[in-house]
């Protein structure tokens, strides 16, 4: 059975870093784009960020650009998300994801794998 486990998440001032981490079990994902989505009270999940098969390419939403870093760690089967600068505005739970191909793609119907969430509480 596919598991997808988020860790990391958090309360943590304005400003502050915190480093999300995802551990898939069950199968490899190596040739898997994966993504993280985060979704905040009454608000629909939207794209964070994705990182090819091959951790060559990755793209962000232009909310978190130079703020946050995706990651990952084939041989782990882990996915790393580091969030730097953070902002009350960035509060919501975090869902990692396994994309269905291996290039980048910010389409939450292209990922047919989710976690459970992790929630990050960012403190004015």
């Amino acid at each position: 059975q596919v598991h997808l486990v988020e860790s990391g998440g958090g309360l943590v001032q304005a400003g502050g870093s915190l480093r999300l981490s995802c551990a898939a079990s069950g199968r490899t994902f190596s040739k898997n784009a994966m993504g993280w989505f985060r979704q905040a009270p009454g608000k629909e999940r939207e794209f964070v960020a994705v990182i090819s098969w091959s951790g060559g390419t990755t793209d962000y939403a232009d909310s978190v650009k130079g703020r946050f870093t995706i990651s990952r760690d084939n041989a782990k089967n882990m996915v790393y998300l580091q969030m730097n600068s953070l902002k009350p505005e960035d509060t919501a739970v975090y869902y990692c994801a396994a994309n269905k191909f291996p290039v980048v793609n910010a389409l939450s119907r292209e990922y047919d794998y989710w976690g459970q969430g992790t929630q990050v509480t960012v403190s004015s």
